[in-house]
């Protein structure tokens, strides 16, 4: 108990220090935030929620190394490393695979046109990886027959699921994997789900784990015989981040998820799932939902952002958009699972619903590691502020940098439209940000990307 409450003295001294430190240099600074200006990349996303840059798949991996799935990272293809995927909670007019489950789809952009793409919202109705806009817009997965896990994997127990519903989170195995997306298929207070996917957008084929095939579900799949550290995905995920390589030796991939209750799971490809941390260990996003004027907006369910710092300490930081913090949670491990050891939690002024993070600078090279949501070692991280359409930039210390306030290329505000995901360039030169609601001047659809230039002081 002696040593239970000396770390907890010690945890709240250097909480009081990061407030402290943080706020103060925010508000001196306040009222001369500057303005960055976005440019308009592609209306028509409902509900636009996870964006990640697809980035390159390293060697020794099976997207690259594979020649069908390296077919689909060619120029213009769906995981063409230029390329962005952005989450939506719509299946642009694909069918259905479960009634009682939400829509929900990734698509595959080309950020590098001139002209503003303008999405239709049953460009995918013949239910396959569709294209419009001239392949400018590709559907990589969804809610949708074609997608369904027992395509792949017919005895797995969670067959009928698909990969993609509701989407509130992707994490990409650049190293060694596949992509990971986190979604809330029942909504934040129905169960979650953890997928494995192919460049196909199918769960992935071969399983390593035939009980769950390429989708962890509820309480469907967790290790067995018997769990290490108890935990399903209960809850709607609405967070997820890959954690590198298993500490059991096995090599391989673990992913940490989020849930809406405050619980964090990790999720191995082969064991399945164990309990990382229990409800309430990050603030609960259930029962909570977003108060905007736009129906969009308030029909899109809430979410948060994860990524990893890998090196001295294995870091998780997660966002907490309405307790306007974010948590930095160290890991340990016992040579079997992953641990929690210290929580801290860095409270600032410069923080306003922050919704989602991403490396400043994005680990794109080691191949234990490359990952959207890896930091770089030592790099700072952006934080997308939901409450005032700002962005800002922190040290992993929790100090802030900078604060920028995003406004459309002609200098006018977002309008109705609020922030709701970011992401970075793999060379860290652009920010991408996706938008609910409707942009100022904009009729063509609820739901956009923006592209930003990066920024440091």
């Amino acid at each position: 108990m002696k040593t239970l409450r000396r770390q907890s003295i010690l945890v709240i001294v250097a909480m009081a220090v990061v407030t402290v430190g943080v706020g103060s240099l925010f508000v001196s600074d306040a009222h001369s935030i500057k303005s960055l200006k976005g440019r308009i990349i592609a209306v028509g996303i409902p509900g636009a929620s996870a964006i990640s840059p697809v980035g390159h798949f390293l060697p020794g991996g099976p997207i690259h190394d594979n020649p069908a799935f390296a077919a689909y990272t060619l120029p213009g293809r769906i995981l063409d490393p230029a390329r962005i995927l952005v989450g939506s909670r719509s299946n642009f007019g694909a069918p259905r695979a479960n009634s009682e489950q939400r829509d929900g789809s990734f698509l595959s952009i080309n950020p590098a046109t001139d002209e503003v793409l303008v999405i239709h919202g049953n460009f995918a109705a013949a239910g396959d990886q569709a294209s419009t806009l001239e392949g400018h817009v590709q559907l990589y997965s969804a809610q949708s027959p074609a997608f369904i896990n027992g395509n792949n994997n017919p005895s797995a127990v969670t067959a009928g699921f698909t990969g993609v519903s509701n989407p509130l989170g992707l994490s990409i195995n650049n190293a060694f994997g596949r992509l990971w997306p986190a979604n809330a298929p029942d909504g934040l207070r129905g169960i979650g789900t953890s997928t494995i996917l192919d460049p196909s957008g199918l769960p992935l084929a071969g399983a390593p784990n035939p009980q769950a095939g390429g989708v962890f579900a509820g309480d469907l799949t967790p290790r067995l015989p018997a769990q290490v550290q108890y935990g399903a995905l209960n809850r709607g995920a609405v967070g997820t981040a890959f954690l590198g390589r298993s500490p059991d030796g096995s090599r391989r991939a673990v992913f940490s998820v989020v849930l809406a209750d405050g619980s964090i799971v990790q999720v191995h490809t082969a064991q399945a799932v164990d309990g990382l941390a229990p409800a309430g260990t990050v603030r609960p996003l259930f029962g909570r939902r977003w108060d905007d004027d736009d129906e969009d907006s308030r029909r899109t369910s809430p979410r948060l952002g994860v990524i990893l710092n890998y090196t001295p300490t294995r870091t998780l930081y997660i966002s907490e958009p309405f307790n306007d913090s974010i948590v930095a949670l160290d890991l340990i491990d016992d040579g079997q699972v992953f641990r929690v050891g210290a929580v801290r939690r860095f409270h600032c002024e410069a923080l306003d619903q922050p919704v989602d993070l991403a490396p400043a600078a994005i680990e794109t090279e080691d191949p234990d590691w490359s990952s959207n949501t890896t930091l770089e070692e030592g790099a700072d991280f952006y934080v997308a502020n939901r409450g005032n359409n700002t962005i800002v930039r922190m040290r992993q210390d929790g100090t802030v940098v900078a604060v920028r306030r995003i406004r459309l290329a002609d200098g006018r505000s977002l309008g109705n439209g609020r922030l709701n995901g970011i992401a970075v360039s793999p060379d860290g030169s652009r920010i991408w940000v996706t938008v609910t609601g409707h942009l100022a001047g904009e009729r063509n659809g609820a739901g956009a990307v923006l592209e930003l230039p990066a920024f440091g002081q």
